[in-house]
């Protein structure tokens, strides 16, 4: 018998995969993998390790949440997964992730603003087609 994946089978993985990955955008999340263990057990740091791959553009495209593979950098780290335990650490990292986005935000709805304040100013400089008689 085959070990070779059929294609629902890769399907499928990709999915877990991708959904799991994106996971690890939410602070809380990490801290309670690390409350349960997770970053002490080696086989799982070495699945960490693993899921780098969703680093690369072929995959990263898939990402909703890209933040996750900020945080999939810091997870390869000893100190990082141990700081991750402490409530206040997760807290401290989700009140930092809301502080980012928000300036995100905000500064999207200015340039955004700014864009159509310029195309607005563009379109009422045209000269006016004249009709000919």
């Amino acid at each position: 018998m085959s070990t070779r994946e059929t294609d629902e089978q890769q399907r499928i993985r990709f999915q877990v995969e991708l959904e799991f990955v994106q996971c690890f955008a939410n602070p809380n999340y990490l801290h309670f993998l690390a409350q349960r263990g997770y970053f002490k057990d080696p086989a799982f740091i070495n699945y960490i390790k693993y899921l780098q791959y969703w680093k690369e553009p072929a995959y990263a495209k898939y990402l909703k949440y890209p933040m996750c593979l900020h945080f999939l950098d810091l997870l390869q780290y000893e100190h990082f997964r141990k700081e991750v335990v402490n409530g206040q650490c997760a807290r401290f990292i989700d009140d930092q992730q809301i502080l980012h986005w928000q300036h995100y935000t905000r500064k999207r709805v200015r340039l955004l603003q700014s864009q159509a304040e310029k195309h607005m100013m563009t379109v009422q400089n045209e000269p006016t087609p004249q009709k000919s008689v």
